[in-house]
């Protein structure tokens, strides 16, 4: 039985990919939607898949056996065996996507390293060029299958001869004046956790805050432009 078919001479296509014993299942797929997925992200499975059909060989638009699919994964419904090819089988990227979401993930980690992350000998952040220069010197790779915050503690590992980097939390109490308090507050919410906060009655505000290291001088330059500089901090705790 055959469906509608891909020429690979004029289209490229991103499919799953499930071999069972001598069976081969194939979706063709949305690629940032099924990497999503097979990820653990929550997604509808009609949003990841570009045709409710499952192949055998979908370049020649071969549609799998219903009894077959009924005998491996006993159901023969495209959309669930559809999740079990996604989840289990291997995601086929043409090589310019493969890349795409490699570069994209890399930003994602390195972003991530430079707004949680610290120079343990300074305390301060390692500028975004730095890092970048790093991950070319230690020929970092980046496994487009795996979500960002599932690389960053082997990354970290890997450049630690090269760039030491520590994740620190910092516990900072701050006092606001009561003409700035109201602005303040939301933008303190957005930034960092709030631990403890106090109105007082004179309407100034004090709160203790947890917040990572890395992003403490993008908090006290946001809070101070906010408050003309009459913003009061002392950092309580680093952990």
């Amino acid at each position: 039985m055959t469906g509608f078919s891909f020429d690979k001479e004029k289209i490229s296509i991103n499919l799953a990919r499930l071999k069972k014993g001598s069976n081969v299942f194939e979706v063709v797929i949305d690629s940032d939607a099924a990497v999503a997925y097979k990820e653990g992200n929550a997604i509808e499975i009609r949003d990841i898949l570009k045709a409710e059909k499952v192949f055998s060989d979908a370049h020649k638009g071969l549609i799998a056996p219903e009894h077959v699919m009924r005998d491996v994964f006993n159901t023969a419904d495209p959309l669930e065996v559809a999740k079990i090819i996604i989840r289990e089988g291997e995601i086929q990227l043409t090589a310019e996507h493969r890349q795409l979401v490699r570069d994209r993930k890399k930003k994602q980690i390195i972003e991530k390293i430079h707004r949680y992350g610290v120079d343990p000998r300074t305390h301060a952040p390692h500028p975004i060029t730095r890092i970048e220069a790093a991950f070319e010197e230690g020929n970092v790779k980046i496994d487009e299958f795996k979500n960002a915050d599932e690389q960053v503690a082997q990354i970290i590992k890997q450049l630690a001869p090269i760039l030491p980097i520590r994740f620190e939390q910092k516990e900072i109490a701050l006092k606001f004046p009561a003409e700035s308090a109201g602005k303040a507050a939301p933008v303190v919410h957005r930034l960092a956790k709030v631990l403890r906060q106090d109105w007082q009655t004179d309407g100034s505000w004090v709160c203790v805050v947890e917040i990572p290291a890395g992003l403490e001088t993008e908090l006290y330059d946001k809070l101070n432009s906010l408050t003309h500089g009459k913003l009061e901090s002392k950092v309580l705790k680093t952990k």
